[in-house]
């Protein structure tokens, strides 16, 4: 069995390493159980996140349009994944008081 393309690189260069794969190119490493299936949302450790769940701001991000910041460790509560075909680039819609609602991308985020 061929073992899977890296999430974050598309490297074809992966290998396993206990219960992860690891990418030698960009060092992302996620867990094997369901890695093959691409239709689940995963968070920058590679967590299963569903709609609902709690998920913390992992890095400063730029608001698009504006001169507001969502700083590190923001706790974002009650998230509701999109749909790929709504969204491409975006995979979480969320509330963030202060701010209103916003989109944020899975890899910028880790579950609380």
């Amino acid at each position: 069995m061929p073992l899977p393309k890296c999430p974050e690189c598309a490297s074809e260069y992966t290998y396993e390493d206990g219960d992860m794969f690891v990418c030698p190119s960009c060092g992302h490493e996620w867990p094997k159980d369901e890695s093959l299936d691409e239709s689940l949302v995963r968070d920058m450790n590679g967590h299963i996140l569903n709609s609902g769940d709690s998920v913390i701001v992992a890095k400063d991000l730029k608001i698009k349009g504006s001169s507001s910041v969502v700083k590190v460790g923001t706790k974002v509560k009650n998230i509701r994944l999109i749909d790929p075909a709504e969204n491409a680039d975006h995979d979480i819609d969320c509330k963030i008081s202060g701010l209103g609602g916003l989109k944020l991308k899975s890899k910028h985020v880790k579950k609380a």
